[in-house]
C-alpha cells in the first residue's frame, strides 16, 4: 500500500509552517545559559577543583581560592567545620546485576579498552554531634549558590 503524498508543508514542532522560531535559543531567556552548558560549566569546574587541589603545595591557600567554604550549618543549626578533604579514585571492571529468576548475580567483567578511572573528591564537615560529607557536585553547587 502506498503512502499519501502530502501536498501542504509540515507543521514541525507544533508552530504554523510561516513560524519564523530558531531552536538555538537559550533556555532561560536571553542571558540565561541553557541546561548543558551549566553541565559543561560545572564539569570544568569539578574537574580544576580536583586537579588544582591535587597539584596544589599549600592545599589550605587553594581551599580558600577556590571559595571552597570552611563551614556550613548543621541539620540543627549548628556549625559543622571543614577538617578533611579526600581524593577518591576507583576502577570499575566489571558489572553484576539480579540474574532472571534466579538467586545469583550476572558478572560481566569489562573488557581492557572499556575499564575507566573515576574520580570523585569528598569534603568532611564536622560538629559535636553530626558528620556531613559533601560529595564534589554538591559543593560546585554551594558554590555557584554563593555567587
Amino acid at each position: 500500500m502506498a503512502r499519501p503524498v502530502r501536498t501542504e508543508p509540515a507543521q514541525g514542532h507544533n508552530h504554523p509552517p510561516d513560524h519564523e522560531h530558531l531552536h538555538s535559543h537559550p533556555h532561560e531567556g536571553p542571558k540565561g545559559a541553557s541546561p548543558s552548558r551549566q553541565r559543561d560549566d560545572d564539569s570544568l569546574l569539578a574537574d580544576a577543583l580536583m586537579d588544582g587541589f591535587d597539584a596544589a603545595e599549600d592545599k589550605a591557600s587553594f581551599l580558600r581560592m577556590a571559595r571552597i567554604p570552611q563551614h556550613l550549618h548543621g541539620a540543627d543549626g549548628s556549625t559543622l567545620r571543614l577538617v578533611d578533604v579526600e581524593l577518591r579514585y576507583a576502577y570499575q571492571v566489571a558489572t553484576a546485576s539480579p540474574a532472571f529468576s534466579a538467586e545469583e548475580l550476572v558478572y560481566l567483567p569489562f573488557p581492557a579498552n572499556m575499564i575507566r578511572e573515576r574520580a570523585d573528591m569528598v569534603f568532611a564537615y564536622v560538629s559535636l554531634r553530626e558528620r556531613r560529607d559533601v560529595g564534589l557536585e554538591e559543593m560546585v553547587k554551594i558554590i555557584n549558590d554563593r555567587e
